[in-house]
């Protein structure tokens, strides 16, 4: 299969991992719970390339809305992103600094932002955006999509 952006990378970090469904199954498990505990906020949630510092983060970042589209449209990684997600909006009335501590709620907004800019039309990406952040798209997201157009 042609994988121009890499995208199997996220597939074997999220099937990795001990337990029923690997590191994807345990991410889905804490978000139905709304109590993330492990370590897979890069590649459940991923986000704009520039924007995370840490050598995971750039692994695991989005160079373009190019590649989150083909992120989306990835038969596993789309509809687990979107399962995601949604398990994530089910607890509103939380906050995500509570479900994810503040480090990865900033991370949950960039990937929200990011996804809605791929697919305007997907309505859980808005619904997560305006149940945790009023509705506001992550500026930082925001601006280096912007630089990225001017190129």
């Amino acid at each position: 299969m042609n994988d121009p952006y890499d995208l199997k990378r996220f597939v074997s970090a999220q099937d990795s991992g001990a337990g029923e469904g690997g590191t994807f199954g345990q991410a889905l498990a804490e978000l139905q719970l709304g109590n993330k505990a492990g370590h897979w906020m890069w590649f459940i949630f991923p986000q704009l390339a520039g924007l995370g510092q840490s050598p995971t983060s750039r692994k695991y970042a989005i160079t373009s809305l190019a590649e989150a589209r083909a992120y989306l449209d990835h038969e596993v990684l789309g509809p687990r992103l979107l399962e995601c997600a949604l398990a994530f909006s089910n607890h509103a009335g939380r906050t995500a600094e509570e479900i994810l501590g503040g480090i990865d709620a900033r991370k949950l907004h960039s990937s929200m932002t990011l996804f809605l800019r791929a697919a305007p039309g997907e309505t859980v990406f808005k619904t997560v955006l305006a149940q945790f952040f009023d509705g506001q798209p992550d500026e930082a997201t925001d601006a280096l999509l912007a630089e990225q157009d001017q190129d």
